[in-house]
């Protein structure tokens, strides 16, 4: 929303805010690795500051070179360079939180981690869209100082952050269980995103004004919100069956959307995606934590991160080159193509549900 309101201010067109988030949605897939495994040798709390840190850095330039009417080449250029980092900022991130929480307790701080995220995401455009009023660059200024902030605020430690009391698989690190998760988690990123980047055609699509795509996205949030509550109070790993029934509901909210036969239908299909958004993504992060050696944990999140991002650009590319229809289609395909690949893969792993 910031970088869509400082492209209209300098050129006149929104288009340039959207060059901006794929330059830092490319960058963050490139980065999300080689970053993760740069770091591996310092402290997480380290690397998690100096990443950040380079993020802010980065963000700041965007708010001087706009500030300046430099070319909007830099904007886009220092775009990227604030994405390159943050796949690698989450892996870290994610990393300390085994440090300081006990693993019996992981699925509840994830649940909250999940609505706190929605709710930000609730919020944040709009707190954008107030202060972008009255000028853009304030609305700039209020990111990358709220961006900084975790390099100050996150707890230190000088301990590798290790998971206790739960089983550890070693081997090679892109086995067929990780490559799983991570093709889930694509899977899942690309159908919300269909909804949320697609929540205008969606609205025009049924006659209604462009205003009206919070008709879907609004929902959508609100229901995510409530499924990281549940998560939270629930504060257990769910088992096999019960993420196969939720990749279902997802698989089947986007088929509804898919179908284009009404706005209630369409509605209630968003609602099914959301309430299973943050189950889901709980679930991806835990059953990750045992399947990685401690020391790269930070890469397997930083890939989890990236795969999450990369369902993003297929949907956006979908929605860019083929019609609404047709993306939904795609993304409700791939959504039951992985639904059926975790109903029959074989569960080599027995994880224990934990209170």
């Amino acid at each position: 929303m910031a970088f869509s309101f400082i492209a209209l201010s300098l050129t006149g067109s929104t288009s340039g805010g959207a060059a901006m988030i794929l330059a830092m949605t490319l960058a963050q897939i490139a980065g999300a690795v080689p970053l993760a495994r740069l770091g591996r040798n310092l402290p997480a709390a380290t690397t998690f500051r100096l990443l950040i840190s380079f993020r802010a850095m980065a963000l700041a330039s965007i708010t001087v070179c706009a500030a300046y009417g430099a070319s909007f080449e830099w904007l886009v250029l220092f775009a990227a360079a604030a994405g390159l980092v943050n796949g690698a900022a989450y892996g870290f991130l994610r990393t300390l939180l085994n440090h300081f929480v006990l693993a019996s307790r992981l699925p509840r701080a994830l649940g909250i981690a999940s609505t706190l995220n929605e709710v930000t995401f609730v919020l944040a455009p709009v707190a954008a869209s107030g202060l972008a009023t009255v000028s853009p660059l304030l609305a700039l200024l209020a990111m990358t100082t709220l961006g900084a902030l975790p390099a100050i605020v996150v707890p230190w430690t000088a301990a590798v952050a290790r998971v206790e009391g739960l089983p550890t698989l070693h081997g090679k690190l892109l086995s067929p269980e990780v490559l799983l998760w991570f093709a889930c988690a694509a899977a899942s990123g690309a159908t919300v995103a269909s909804i949320e980047i697609g929540a205008v055609a969606l609205a025009l699509n049924f006659g209604y004004e462009p205003a009206l795509a919070i008709t879907f996205t609004v929902p959508l949030c609100l229901a995510s919100v409530a499924g990281g509550i549940w998560i939270s109070v629930r504060n257990r790993m769910a088992s096999r069956t019960a993420v196969v029934v939720q990749l279902a509901a997802m698989a089947l909210g986007s088929a509804l959307a898919a179908v284009n036969h009404s706005m209630v239908m369409t509605v209630v299909g968003t609602v099914l995606i959301g309430v299973v958004l943050a189950p889901l993504g709980t679930y991806f992060s835990l059953a990750l934590d045992t399947l990685a050696p401690p020391e790269r944990r930070p890469e397997l999140f930083a890939l989890l991160r990236t795969s999450q991002a990369g369902g993003v650009v297929c949907a956006s590319a979908l929605l860019t080159f083929v019609s609404l229809s047709s993306a939904l289609v795609w993304v409700t395909a791939l959504m039951t193509a992985v639904t059926l690949a975790v109903a029959l893969a074989p569960t080599r792993l027995n994880i224990q549900n934990r209170a």
